[in-house]
């Protein structure tokens, strides 16, 4: 019996006293009369707060995650990238995510996400209460991918592309990535010389001005993907560096995180194949010039990559990222610059 006192006590005082705000926004959103908290799921990047579950009774639904974003603790960049700039980076980024669960999310019609049940911020402390995508048949992460499953992620990522695409990202990042040269002054002074960083600029310029433009999710690996049990479906997760940008910069970093070099050498002509017949059939309806839009992003891939290894070569110049197919391509995207 005295085993089971303390979840009485937590219960109860759920029941009577939804102080916390992530709390009242969970009871608003769902009618439920008991909400309790379960245990951390994981910390947020840096320090910034954390990713839990919680469970409920009375509702339509038993449980949901809650990101509480808490900035201003004790933080600590993994990497030691700790400067007041990347300090703002990453605030803002918790800002856009935010608006975009606000006023983005329901417009996923063909790429599931999870549902939001509102966001609160009181200045300091941001909370977004989600649907847990494990109860609605979620479960599985993965680290790497086989063909089959890197398909299935870069379909979501095709229809998530042709929702957006022409949209201008009001209230989001207004060019999307983590990575985004103007937001990473800092890696890239810390690049040698050499073609990687004396092409940044271009590289960037040419991704920024392309005719076709979309709303890239921004953070697109492996890792920011949930498998149902079958692994033929798949919802995402994690809009902080949602913003406009070629589709290719999210195609060419989701393969980069899931595959090792020789699976990209041979497999990446064949996802990219793929990626560009489930774009077909959601633009077929639409005003757009698909086969101008394929041909100019097509074009673009080895520069999306190599402004990917550009980031890494200043962050983390050791990475395994960086290999014989990451070269290939950065040689065939200076090759696209000097022309």
């Amino acid at each position: 019996m005295s085993a089971k006192t303390p979840d009485i006590a937590l219960q109860c005082e759920s029941d009577l006293n939804m102080n916390e705000p992530w709390q009242q926004l969970a009871q608003r959103s769902t009618g439920a009369h008991s909400i309790i908290r379960g245990d951390s799921i994981q910390s947020l990047w840096s320090g910034y707060g954390e990713i839990f579950r919680v469970q409920l009774q009375g509702a339509d639904v038993d449980s949901l995650i809650v990101k509480h974003i808490a900035p201003g603790g004790k933080t600590g960049h993994p990497r030691g990238w700790n400067t007041d700039f990347a300090m703002q980076r990453k605030i803002h980024s918790y800002e856009v995510e935010r608006y975009w669960y606000d006023h983005y999310n329901n417009s996923c019609h063909s790429s599931r996400v999870a549902h939001c049940y509102g966001t609160y911020t009181d200045g300091r402390q941001s909370w977004i209460i989600m649907e847990d995508l494990d109860a609605s048949g979620y479960p599985q992460r993965f680290e790497s991918l086989d063909l089959t499953g890197a398909k299935v992620c870069l379909q979501w990522l095709a229809r998530f592309h042709a929702s957006f695409l022409q949209r201008e990202p009001k209230g989001l990042w207004p060019t999307g990535t983590y990575w985004h040269l103007d937001t990473r002054p800092d890696e890239l002074q810390s690049m040698p010389e050499g073609k990687l960083r004396q092409h940044a600029a271009q590289l960037d310029s040419i991704l920024n001005q392309c005719r076709f433009s979309t709303l890239v999710h921004g953070d697109a690996k492996v890792a920011n993907f949930c498998f149902s049990a079958d692994g033929g479906n798949v919802a995402a997760v994690d809009f902080q560096y949602v913003g406009k940008g070629c589709g290719m910069k999210d195609v060419a970093y989701f393969i980069g995180s899931c595959l090792d070099e020789q699976t990209c050498i041979r497999l990446a002509p064949q996802l990219l194949d793929s990626y560009f017949a489930e774009l077909a059939v959601h633009c077929r309806d639409t005003a757009i010039d698909f086969p101008a839009l394929e041909k100019e992003w097509r074009d673009l891939y080895p520069v999306a990559w190599t402004d990917f290894y550009r980031f890494l070569a200043g962050w983390m110049p050791t990475h395994r990222k960086i290999h014989r197919y990451t070269l290939q391509l950065a040689e065939s995207a200076f090759t696209l610059l000097s022309r």
